[in-house]
């Protein structure tokens, strides 16, 4: 972290503690289920205008579509994906990037 002196104000640069925090992230993770295989990225990787299309801070499944995109989504859809199946994948793909049940997402690597 460096610190720059303007005229009447100090800027902290935080590019080196970010570049720590997303070294410490987990790699991205391949899941299969009923044939189908998708990765996902760490969450907290994911670009911050995924919010705009979020519900809410827990709409994970929601956060999953937009990951993973059309034309995964309509192979999970034709698999005969359920709702069950969804959840299953928001909660291990929490767990794997390190966030716990109960924890919120915005919250787990400050």
């Amino acid at each position: 972290m460096t610190t720059k002196k303007s005229v009447g104000r100090e800027v902290v640069s935080l590019d080196s503690l970010a570049a720590q925090k997303r070294e410490a992230l987990p790699e991205a993770t391949t899941f299969e289920l009923r044939g189908v295989e998708f990765t996902l990225e760490p969450f907290h990787t994911l670009p911050m205008n995924l919010q705009e299309r979020m519900k809410g801070p827990d709409d994970y499944l929601g956060i999953i579509r937009v990951a993973l995109g059309t034309d995964k989504i309509k192979e999970m859809v034709e698999a005969g994906y359920e709702i069950v199946d969804l959840n299953l994948i928001a909660e291990e793909w929490m767990r794997r990037s390190g966030i716990e049940p109960g924890e919120s997402p915005a919250s787990s690597t400050s």
